[in-house]
């Protein structure tokens, strides 16, 4: 088991019809953790607007095969799933914000996941269209391997990868990753790559 913390934290939800106030764990979050170029945040529905751009661009599922809704369902969908991780204390994503801009650009985080029948840490990251292909991806998913080990969250972590990403499985190899092995994940063929802590 990876384990479960005290430490929690009070935010706003996506409701029907309105907000609500949930209790959320803290661990496994990198909320107010940073890097060089980016803040690391909670997820927050006001960028709603913002990132529902995200699903509506087809490149952002070129690599994943599923049923498609439209992009609000979708965008919706995702911050819902969010929500819930948070307060099941299964990790979840944190918003990426540009120190230079103050710009959302994307999520990253680390996600209790099941492959195999077997609990894993995941290292995940989602960037808008317009800040791929700069070294953000890698910048994210670095901080999150380094924010898991000092903390003793697990002494191996995973990326699950679609088999036809490579630009995703590019940011594995340079967060000093490697291929562990290919199985299916959700119906879809992937690599897990994995990265274990230094003796």
């Amino acid at each position: 088991m990876l384990g479960s913390t005290n430490e929690s934290h009070i935010i706003r939800t996506i409701g029907n019809p309105k907000y609500f106030e949930v209790v959320i764990n803290m661990k496994y979050l990198l909320n107010l953790e940073e890097t060089e170029r980016l803040h690391f945040r909670l997820v927050d529905v006001s960028d709603f607007d913002h990132w529902i751009n995200f699903f509506k661009d087809p490149s952002s599922f070129a690599h994943w095969v599923e049923e498609r809704q439209n992009p609000e369902i979708e965008c919706r969908q995702w911050y819902e799933k969010q929500f819930n991780r948070y307060q099941a204390n299964l990790g979840g994503m944190n918003s990426l914000v540009e120190k230079s801009t103050g710009e959302l650009i994307g999520y990253s985080g680390l996600l209790v996941q099941y492959v195999d029948g077997k609990e894993e840490l995941e290292v995940a990251y989602s960037l808008l269209p317009d800040y791929r292909n700069k070294g953000y991806a890698t910048e994210a998913a670095k901080k999150c391997c380094d924010h898991a080990f000092q903390n003793n969250f697990s002494d191996s972590l995973i990326s699950i990868i679609s088999i036809t990403n490579i630009p995703s499985s590019g940011v594995a190899l340079k967060n000093g990753m490697t291929l562990d092995k290919q199985t299916i994940y959700k119906e879809n063929r992937v690599n897990i790559f994995r990265i274990k802590r230094s003796s």
